[in-house]
C-alpha cells in the first residue's frame, strides 16, 4: 500500500507573536514494514533557523524558530509512505506472559529486552491505579498467552470507554479518563500501556495516521481525517506488535506510523513556544489517501518553500 498523507497545522493568534521556537515530529519513522518515500516540511512564515536529527527513540523532529513578527504560522507536512501488506492479519502463537516478564528482567538478557526495560516502567503519562492494577488482573491470568492477553485487552477497553472528542484533551490526567471512562484515541493507548506495565512488561505509545474510508457511496471528505494512536507491546525476539483500542483491531497496513515513545509526551506532533501571543486558535487538516486516489499534488502549496526533504 502507498499512500500520501498530508497534514497542516494553522495557528491565529490576535496579537503579533514576535519569536517563535518550535520542534516538529511530523515526519514517518522507517520500519521494517514502512518506507518514507518522500518528505516535504514547509512552514509560512520562512524560519530563520532550521535543524533536523533523531531522538532518543529513533524519531524525526525538525526543530525551527521564526525571528519576525507574525500573526499566522503554518506548518504543513507532506508524506509518500510504502506500507508492506501483512499476508497472515492474525496473531501466531505466543508464549506465557510470565515467561516474557522473567525474559525482561533478566539481567543477562539480550540487548533486545534490555534496551527497552524502560517501556515497563511508569512514564509521566502513565502511572499505576487500582483501576489499571485490577484489569490487569482480568486480562494477564496465570499461563496466558502474551498475545492473545493484549488482544483480549484491547477489546475490553473498546467495550467499557466511549469514544467521546472533546471529553478530553492532551493534559486530561489518566485518573480522569478512568473514572470518567470516555475519551479518544491517545487515552485508550495510555489506559493500555498502563495496564500492560502493571504486570512488568513493556508497552510503548505510538503515534500516527489511520486511512479513513468513506461509507459507500459518499465522497472522501477533503481535510477530516485526523492523527491516530495506538500501542505496540513487546516479544523479544520477534518484535514489537501493534493493537488499536480505538478501533477493536490489530494495527496493520492501514496504520501508518508517525513516532514512538513512552506515552504521548515524548511525541506531540507539534510543540513550541513564542513570545508576544497570549492566545491561539488552533485549526488542524489531515488527509491519508491511497496514492492511486489522491487528487494532491506534493509540494502543491504556493506559501512557503520546502525547506526539509527525503
Amino acid at each position: 500500500m502507498r499512500y500520501l498523507v498530508s497534514h497542516t497545522t494553522r495557528y491565529h493568534y490576535p496579537e503579533p507573536v514576535t519569536l517563535c521556537h518550535n520542534r516538529v515530529q511530523l515526519q514517518p519513522v522507517e520500519r521494517d514494514n514502512q518506507r518514507c518515500l518522500k518528505f516535504q516540511l514547509r512552514v509560512t512564515p520562512e524560519p530563520g533557523l532550521v535543524r533536523t536529527f533523531q531522538d532518543f527513540f529513533g524519531n524525526w523532529i525538525h526543530y525551527f524558530e521564526i525571528h519576525k513578527a507574525h500573526s499566522k504560522l503554518e506548518i504543513t507536512a507532506e508524506s509518500e509512505i510504502s506500507r508492506l501488506a501483512h499476508l497472515d492479519p492474525t496473531l501466531p502463537p505466543s508464549p506465557p506472559w510470565e515467561e516474557v516478564r522473567a525474559r525482561l528482567q533478566d539481567r543477562d538478557a539480550g540487548l533486545e529486552a534490555r534496551s527497552h526495560a524502560l517501556f515497563a516502567l511508569t512514564s509521566p503519562l502513565v502511572e499505576t491505579h487500582p483501576v489499571l492494577e485490577a484489569l490487569a488482573d482480568q486480562v494477564f491470568t496465570p499461563g496466558r498467552a502474551l498475545l492473545e492477553a493484549a488482544m483480549d485487552l484491547t477489546f475490553r477497553i473498546h467495550g467499557a470507554f466511549s469514544y467521546s472528542p472533546g471529553a478530553t484533551s492532551v493534559s486530561t490526567p489518566l485518573t480522569q479518563v478512568l473514572h470518567q471512562k470516555a475519551g479518544v484515541c491517545q487515552d485508550f493507548a495510555h489506559v493500555a500501556i498502563g495496564v500492560i506495565r502493571c504486570r512488568g512488561l513493556a508497552a510503548r505509545y505510538v503515534s500516527g495516521y489511520l486511512e479513513t474510508r468513506p461509507p459507500p457511496g459518499q465522497p472522501r471528505l477533503v481535510g477530516t481525517d485526523a492523527s491516530h494512536a495506538w500501542f505496540e507491546m513487546l516479544w523479544p525476539g520477534r518484535g514489537w506488535y501493534g493493537f488499536d483500542p480505538t478501533n477493536a483491531t490489530l494495527a496493520l497496513d492501514r496504520h501508518i506510523v508517525l513516532a514512538v515513545g513512552r506515552d504521548y509526551a515524548d511525541v506531540p506532533p507539534v510543540k513550541g513556544v513564542v513570545t508576544g501571543g497570549r492566545e491561539h486558535r488552533l485549526s488542524v487538516a489531515v488527509d491519508v489517501i491511497p496514492l492511486d486516489e489522491s487528487p494532491l499534488a506534493f509540494g502543491s502549496s504556493a506559501d512557503g518553500g520546502p525547506f526539509v526533504t527525503c
